[in-house]
């Protein structure tokens, strides 16, 4: 965009915006040799090497798909409907990118590998706890977005904003964020308490109450992200959470490779 390779005396944006390009590239690179690690180290039909392939597969499509996101000029002001779906998209590669290095990061160290949980009454409950995750980062991605485009001046004028049928679609989407939130946090907490209850395993345990306390923090920064009109940092934080939240999820998935008894019972 700047006509150079190293930009002569850039601004903030440009320096931020290269670093991100560079240590893409650069994580792209150390994926795709952990995968040749994990294709010489283990043998074939090994986890490992099925989450090493999973991981460069997602680290390319991630790539992609961000730089769809510049070629396509969904980026800076733009204030098309388009430009959310590539950011739900870009989200949910992410998510999807995590899972599996987090996977291979847990498998490699068990000499036989790990796997996800085969059993259907374990695969529901924890493809209902992803679909719930997935389902919020997705409804705050458009909400950032909004916030981004469309900063308010005061909480009364977000509201007024985010209620008026002549806004822009993102302001009257950024509403159903809260309400897909409390739904989606009030499961993931049923969700560990019945794998608490039910999974007496000291790691599967710590998991699953690590993942009830990241939820109750990310429903704290939520609420301060509103109350203080959304700015950067706090924006930066409630993403970082949820990268936690879902990560601590796999975790679980992963501790979890024997069936959770009666867990389709409430508690």
């Amino acid at each position: 965009r700047n006509g150079v390779a190293v930009p002569v005396e850039p601004s903030i944006k440009t320096i931020v915006e290269l670093t991100h390009r560079v240590t893409s590239g650069l994580c792209w690179l150390g994926t795709f040799v952990m995968w040749i690690l994990a294709v010489r180290g283990f043998d074939r039909g090994h986890p490992t090497r099925s989450a090493a392939g999973w991981s460069l597969f997602f680290m390319t499509t991630e790539a992609l798909v961000g730089a769809g996101l510049v070629l396509f000029r969904m980026v800076a002001d733009n204030p098309s409907t388009a430009r959310a779906a590539w950011m739900s998209a870009h989200l949910i590669n992410t998510f999807l990118l995590l899972a599996a290095l987090t996977w291979l990061a847990f498998s490699a160290r068990h000499r036989d590998g790990v796997r996800f949980p085969r059993d259907r009454q374990t695969r529901r409950l924890l493809a209902g706890a992803a679909t719930v995750v997935l389902l919020v980062g997705v409804s705050g991605a458009v909400a950032a977005l909004g916030d981004t485009l469309f900063p308010a001046s005061s909480l009364a004028e977000g509201l007024r904003e985010d209620l008026s049928p002549s806004s822009h679609l993102f302001l009257r989407l950024r509403l159903w964020h809260p309400v897909i939130a409390v739904f989606g946090s009030s499961y993931l907490l049923w969700f560990a308490v019945v794998v608490v209850r039910r999974r007496p395993d000291a790691g599967v345990a710590k998991a699953a109450w690590a993942l009830g306390g990241l939820v109750l923090i990310q429903i704290a920064v939520g609420l301060a992200n509103v109350a203080l009109l959304a700015p950067v940092w706090t924006q930066l934080v409630h993403l970082f959470l949820a990268d936690a939240t879902w990560i601590t999820l796999v975790f679980v998935a992963l501790s979890s490779p024997s069936p959770i008894p009666d867990a389709s019972v409430v508690p």
